[in-house]
């Protein structure tokens, strides 16, 4: 069976940057299982798989622009430190979810200073050209329960 929209795939896969540093494999762990087709993955790495059949490899680059975007100064900002209410000793690398004009939003600690605390709501991967090693390890027709759930589920279903 070949991968297209609404396929559960069980992929092993290795990430590193355009420098070729590592960033995440699932080699030496368990594999990734997810829904095809329904945004589950990074645009490009998806329209890379597609068509792709259990046994197959592939080494995919992935622009920016189809990973986790271009990286927008606008969402790197200056908070007030009182905004962060009775949470003490903020260092670089603490994550927050931010209520924003969009919603709530991801943010990223980058630096505390005297007063105010810079924050960054950019995916910590964004701007970057990603490069994948991939080999898919299962295709197989998706549920019923997973297509309305939006997931794979394990062996014994979600719990829902």
């Amino acid at each position: 069976m070949k991968i297209t929209k609404h396929a559960a795939v069980t992929i092993h896969y290795r990430l590193s940057d355009q420098q070729g540093l590592l960033i995440e494999s699932s080699f030496d762990g368990e594999p990734m299982v997810y829904l095809h087709g329904t945004g589950n993955l990074i645009p490009g790495l998806e329209a890379e798989l597609e068509d792709k059949m259990i046994g197959d490899k592939l080494e995919a680059n992935i622009p920016a622009e189809q990973a986790y975007g271009l990286y927008h100064d606008g969402l790197k900002q200056e908070v007030p430190i009182d905004a962060f209410g009775d949470v003490e000793d903020i260092v670089p690398g603490m994550r927050f979810i931010a209520e924003t004009e969009m919603g709530q939003r991801p943010v990223q600690v980058m630096e505390v200073k005297d007063d105010v605390v810079v924050v960054d709501g950019n995916h910590p991967l964004a701007g970057q050209a990603l490069n994948f090693s991939i080999e898919v390890l299962d295709v197989r027709e998706a549920t019923e329960e997973e297509l309305a759930h939006g997931h794979v589920h394990a062996a014994g279903g979600c719990g829902h």
